[in-house]
């Protein structure tokens, strides 16, 4: 069974039961206290397990299964079977660290949800198909476009800091699906940028 459809069922079935049971929920999400007084570091992997709602999960859920299955195929080929597992980890991880960081201790912040390692499996991506194209809220676009759009929205909004949503782990998730990929496979730089030369709309 491929690692990504694994990815997707055990994030929606720990999704569904955490939304209906309040100590799941506590227990999993990331609370930085928790982790820097109790040591309960698992929470810097299974806060990506929960979401806040249904809608938060379908949107990460849609772009893992479309985007996950084409990165899965590219890490098998360079890692062997569990590369794209241990991307993925990776990706949660390394997205979150600054939030942490930044919020050690507040015990009044929480974050949850997969965002940002989706956004490393999209980035991640982008690289290999700058120019495929991709669907955002039913306008089809180049995947390169949608990467500057996303990548200045979440500046922009990180900035503001006046919504809940995380957008600094999106920009971090992004940043590491890049810089991973490169570190995989260098020759995907000359490839990208010689793809960027030849743009198709």
């Amino acid at each position: 069974m491929p690692i990504t459809l694994i990815i997707l069922a055990v994030t929606c079935i720990v999704s569904f039961i955490a939304l209906g049971n309040r100590k799941v929920m506590d227990d999993l999400i990331l609370w930085p206290p928790a982790i820097a007084r109790r040591k309960e570091y698992h929470r810097l992997v299974t806060y990506g397990l929960v979401h806040a709602d249904f809608g938060h999960l379908l949107f990460n859920m849609i772009t893992l299964f479309f985007f996950g299955r084409v990165m899965e195929r590219f890490y098998a080929s360079q890692l062997g079977t569990f590369g794209f597992a241990l991307f993925y980890i990776g990706g949660l991880v390394v997205s979150i660290l600054p939030t942490y960081l930044k919020n050690r201790g507040n015990p009044g912040y929480r974050s949850l949800g997969a965002s940002g390692a989706v956004s490393a499996v999209l980035f991640g991506y982008i690289l290999l198909a700058p120019w495929s194209r991709i669907i955002v809220f039913v306008v089809p676009m180049p995947a390169i476009v949608y990467a500057v759009l996303y990548t200045g929205y979440s500046i922009y909004m990180d900035r503001r800091g006046q919504d809940n949503v995380n957008h600094s782990a999106h920009l971090w998730g992004a940043a590491y699906g890049v810089a991973f990929t490169l570190l995989v496979y260098p020759p995907v730089l000359s490839h990208f940028l010689g793809e960027l030369l030849q743009p198709r709309f």
